[in-house]
């Protein structure tokens, strides 16, 4: 386990995943083993979206690919890489056509194995020295390659009825829970905060839009999204995609308030 402190704020990072975003003795992430999800946070790369509708093939420049739900960084390991009292980062990197393990397979999928036809590198950061949790993804790899990005943080509800305000209005947690499975797309939005007991306010670059989901009433995950897989069929995803030129940058601001 990974901790960075700053005054009463603490971090904690298991493996690359963000579990622990204490500020002031409240803490703002989902925990493992509460109702709803089984993670605290988690990356969807180099697709957002299910593709069991097609047999779990996603067309790319190269030909088709095998991909599960949300892509297959998720069933990589992160490699530790550098550390100090506020920062940490970490690493994945994928060797073009390696085979790798689907957690899925057999219960949820037909693929015992997934891969990509690129190589790639994905770097998550954490720099906790400003008033915000800042978080930046880098990926490098082959010129060309095709991709999309989503982030996945999972926030712990302990009131009531807590919102989503954006620039146009107030989303309710009954609005995310009633569109299900599929999230509820916020799009053209770089900024949305969530009003509980505390307030904490997610600032994106890079990404564009949003999607919330959740299936029950103590968590609600708030997803910065390059794409809404969603608005196209499942045969579709790769129009999705945007293009890798040498390096892409996406970062995200968890900034607590009152």
């Amino acid at each position: 386990m990974v901790q960075l402190q700053k005054n009463k704020t603490v971090v904690s990072i298991d493996k690359g995943e963000l579990v622990g975003y204490e500020v002031d003795g409240h803490e703002f992430m989902h925990q493992k083993g509460s109702p709803g999800w089984g993670n605290a946070d988690t990356e969807m790369f180099p697709i957002i979206g299910p593709v069991d509708k097609t047999d779990f093939r996603v067309t790319t420049p190269k030909g088709k690919t095998i991909q599960d739900q949300h892509g297959l960084l998720r069933q990589m390991p992160y490699t530790l890489v550098s550390q100090s009292e506020t920062t940490a980062i970490f690493v994945k990197e994928y060797k073009a056509g390696a085979p790798i393990p689907n957690s899925k397979y057999p219960a949820k999928s037909t693929e015992e194995m997934l891969s990509w036809p690129y190589d790639f590198r994905f770097e998550k950061s954490f720099d906790l020295s400003g008033d915000a949790l800042e978080i930046t993804f880098k990926i490098t790899g082959e010129k060309g390659m095709p991709f999309m990005l989503g982030y996945h943080p999972a926030f712990k509800l302990t009131t009531p009825l807590p919102t989503i305000i954006t620039k146009k209005g107030e989303i309710t947690l009954d609005q995310v829970l009633a569109v299900g499975s599929r999230a509820l797309h916020v799009p053209d939005y770089t900024e949305i905060t969530l009003r509980d007991e505390k307030e904490i306010t997610i600032t994106t670059e890079g990404f564009g839009d949003f999607m919330c989901w959740t299936e029950v009433r103590n968590m609600v995950c708030i997803e910065p999204i390059s794409f809404y897989p969603y608005a196209v069929e499942q045969h579709n995803l790769h129009h999705g995609f945007q293009t890798l030129e040498g390096e892409a940058v996406f970062k995200v601001s968890i900034r607590p308030g009152t």
